[in-house]
């Protein structure tokens, strides 16, 4: 499954340092795509121009609502901040999820901004039910020991795949667990080397039934598939741009 993504991801490698040129100007279309996605995935009616204009631009889009916005403004921060834990080597640990899920909800809902719920909630449309709020502090110590024990054994797309699924499985948050799954799920590809990915608005239906397949079912592959072939059509973005 991983043969053809290491293979591309090798041959990047050796092309870097890459041109800052190339650097900052995939960066700025990673941040707007990532953005887009990742919010119309949850339900945002920002187009990918709009999102555009509101980050690059500050302008305000008449019609669509302030939390929009700042979902937008949030959601570029949360990738800075990123890029900032990655140059800092900083370790995977509750802190750092709970400050990236507060840039999430800042200026949307800052009392639970980083916080864990205090209530049940369901996923819509899952057939998973969360664990009961009274549980969370034990299921995400278990998560973050996994992470430090049993994490390397694994391939680092299947990885980043079972740190963004068992991460939806706990819902520790009441709102923003989507958003901020897969900025974990790309923070570790990024440590790992390999290039953050994109999870489309278009194929939502099908992320969807694949991660609620993972935590019903227990059926992995589907789910870990999805992440590769959206890693691969990262790498093939660079293999086009430096005709490798």
């Amino acid at each position: 499954m991983f043969e053809e993504i290491d293979q591309l991801k090798n041959h990047l490698d050796k092309l870097r340092p890459l041109d800052p040129r190339l650097v900052k100007n995939q960066l700025n279309d990673l941040i707007l795509r990532w953005t887009y996605h990742s919010n119309a995935i949850e339900g945002n009616t920002l187009t990918l121009l709009e999102t555009k204009v509101i980050l690059e631009n500050g302008i305000t889009i008449g019609g669509k609502t302030l939390r929009e916005h700042f979902e937008a403004i949030n959601h570029r921060e949360a990738i800075l901040y990123l890029l900032d834990i990655i140059q800092k080597n900083e370790p995977f640990s509750e802190w750092l999820i709970r400050s990236i899920h507060q840039l999430i909800l800042k200026n949307i809902d800052d009392e639970q901004a980083g916080r864990y719920r205090t209530i049940n909630v369901t996923i819509s449309g899952a057939s998973h039910i969360p664990p009961d709020h009274t549980s969370l502090i034990d299921k995400m110590t278990q998560f973050i020991e996994w992470y430090h024990s049993n994490a390397r054994t694994l391939h680092p797309i299947e990885r980043a795949a079972k740190i963004h699924a068992e991460f939806v499985g706990i819902h520790p948050f009441s709102d923003g667990n989507g958003r901020t799954s897969r900025l974990l799920m790309n923070l570790e590809l990024m440590k790992a080397g390999y290039l953050p990915c994109i999870l489309t608005v278009e194929n939502r239906l099908d992320y969807y039934q694949a991660l609620d397949d993972w935590m019903t079912k227990k059926e992995t592959k589907t789910f870990v598939q999805i992440i590769a072939d959206a890693e691969l059509d990262a790498l093939k973005q660079y293999q086009r741009l430096l005709g490798f």
